[in-house]
């Protein structure tokens, strides 16, 4: 997930680090925690990483030592807001064959959008980033899933009316539950913008209310080790 998955899915971006989402239970953690040790990879920062840390939504992060490695940065979830549970995402997981690295899973599109709706600045250009990359390699022979997929989240306002051109049945459908849709089924570029920016400024403050919690932990244990 994260960064190094919107590089695969070829919505380019530079990234420093690596996230992993991972099944939160002890026998998986365990295998975890050996791989971790031989990337000679140290915690920073809190929390520990813990079975119920990570179903409580929490990242934990981690710095690698081993050689070649550069310090590499390694974060580690299990739950996300917004996204299905672990097995879920798990059984939905895209596989991709990398030279050298062997198969490695990947978080679904769909999945690693919802992801992506965070308030952080550079999430929300990604996000249309990997809609327009997966427009440009299937848009000559779409399917439903996929098209329902482009309706959804596509986040340029020209794009989205094209698409309501092109799939209009499913746009009308659609546009029931995303009233950017019935903007851009009329063409209306500005109100599809304004549409998407409601979006947007919703989807930011449910990620400031989800986090707020947990971020009020994490200043507690700070303290605590300051202590």
């Amino acid at each position: 997930m994260g960064g190094q998955a919107c590089v695969l899915y070829g919505a380019a971006e530079f990234s420093r680090d690596v996230d992993l989402a991972v099944l939160s239970e002890p026998p998986n953690l365990h295998r975890l925690l050996r791989a971790l040790s031989e990337l000679e990879a140290e915690p920073i920062f809190v929390p520990s990483l813990s079975v119920d840390m990570l179903l409580r939504g929490h990242a934990c992060h981690f710095r690698c030592h081993a050689s070649r490695l550069e310090r590499l940065p390694i974060d580690v979830m299990s739950a996300m807001r917004g996204c299905d549970p672990f097995e879920r995402l798990w059984k939905r997981r895209l596989r991709l064959r990398l030279p050298g690295a062997g198969m490695v899973s990947v978080l679904a599109l769909e999945d690693l959008i919802q992801a992506k709706k965070t308030q952080r600045d550079k999430d929300w250009p990604m996000i249309r980033r990997l809609i327009e990359a997966d427009l440009h390699r299937h848009a000559r022979r779409p399917d439903a899933r996929r098209v329902a997929l482009w309706l959804a989240e596509s986040r340029t306002p020209e794009l989205l009316v094209a698409l309501c051109r092109s799939h209009a049945a499913a746009a009308r459908r659609a546009s029931r539950t995303r009233p950017a849709l019935t903007a851009a089924l009329a063409g209306d570029v500005p109100a599809v913008s304004a549409a998407l920016r409601s979006e947007e400024e919703a989807a930011r403050r449910e990620d400031r209310e989800y986090w707020a919690p947990l971020r009020a932990e994490l200043s507690l244990w700070r303290q605590g080790r300051r202590r």
